[in-house]
C-alpha cells in the first residue's frame, strides 16, 4: 500500500537550526518504489533511527537547493549507492542543483547515479514506476523552486510565494496533497505560505486528503499545528492533518 513517513516537520531557518523539531524530508512509497524528497539535515540519521536501509531508496527528489532540503542530499545518495557500489538510484532536481556556484551535489556523488534528471516546469520525469511532473515554478527567494506532482495522485506545495496561478497550475481532486505551511501568518515580506494561504489551496483545489508541515519557529511557539488542522477539517469537509515527526500516514 502506498504511504508516506515524515523525517521531519521543521520549516524555515529558525525552526530547524533551533531543532525545535527534526527535518529531513519525507519518504514516499509509490507503486513499490522508495522516493526520498527534500533530504534536509539529519535525513541519514533519521533513516536508520527508523530502521529503513538507504539502499532501498529508488530516487531522491529536492524541490530546491536551500540547506534544509537538501543539506543531507550527497550523504543519502551515497549510502543509498552503498558507497558507490550499486547504481539503482536517480536524483531529479533543479538545475541549479547539479551547476553552477550554489550546487549542492557533489561531483563525484553524480557519477554513483543510475540517471539524473533536471526539474523544468511542465516538464515530466520519469524512473522505475515514479512519475515527477514539476507543476510550476516557484517565487522563493531567487531560488529555482518547484510544486511537484508524483504519479498523478501526490501534489507537494513546496517553499512558495502564494500567487493566483497555483489555482490553475494545480491539479485538482489529487489523493493527498502536502503543503509547507511555514507561516501562521505573514508579519515579513518573506516568500513563504501561509495558513490563509493553504486554506485557498484546500477550497479551490479540493484534494482528498491535505497534511501541513514545514513549520515555522512562530507556528510552533505561538500555536498549535493539530489543533488547526483539525478545525481546517471540520470547515472544508476534508482531512486535513499536521505533520508530526516521523508520523505514517497511508494514500
Amino acid at each position: 500500500m502506498d504511504k508516506i513517513v515524515f523525517l521531519g516537520t521543521a520549516g524555515g531557518r529558525a525552526s530547524v537550526f533551533r531543532f525545535l523539531r527534526r527535518s529531513g524530508g519525507f519518504l514516499l512509497w509509490l507503486s513499490g518504489d522508495l522516493v526520498h524528497v527534500d533530504p534536509g539535515p539529519g535525513a541519514f540519521v533519521y533513516l536508520h533511527q527508523l530502521g529503513i536501509d538507504p539502499r532501498g531508496i529508488d530516487l531522491v527528489v529536492l524541490s530546491h537547493i536551500h540547506l534544509d532540503h537538501s543539506s543531507d542530499v550527497n550523504a543519502v545518495i551515497e549510502s543509498a549507492t552503498d558507497g558507490g557500489k550499486i547504481r539503482n538510484v536517480a536524483l531529479f532536481a533543479p538545475r541549479s542543483a547539479f551547476e553552477g556556484y550554489q550546487r549542492v551535489i557533489l561531483p563525484f556523488i553524480r557519477e554513483r547515479l543510475a540517471r539524473e534528471g533536471f526539474l523544468e516546469e511542465g516538464k515530466e520525469l520519469t524512473y522505475k514506476s515514479i512519475k515527477v511532473k514539476a507543476v510550476m515554478r516557484h517565487t522563493h527567494h531567487e531560488a529555482e523552486t518547484y510544486a511537484l506532482l508524483f504519479n498523478d495522485k501526490v501534489l507537494y506545495v513546496s517553499c512558495a510565494l502564494y500567487e493566483d496561478r497555483m489555482l490553475h497550475m494545480y491539479p485538482k481532486g489529487v489523493d493527498l496533497m502536502i503543503i509547507n505551511t511555514t507561516l501562521y501568518e505573514k508579519t515579513k515580506p518573506i516568500d513563504h505560505l501561509t495558513l490563509k494561504d493553504a486554506e485557498k489551496l484546500i477550497w479551490e483545489l479540493r484534494p482528498k486528503k491535505v497534511i501541513l508541515t514545514h513549520f515555522g519557529y512562530e507556528f510552533l511557539t505561538q500555536h498549535d499545528p493539530k489543533r488547526i488542522a483539525q478545525e481546517l477539517s471540520q470547515k472544508y469537509g476534508i482531512n486535513v492533518l499536521s505533520a508530526e515527526d516521523f508520523m505514517e500516514a497511508y494514500l
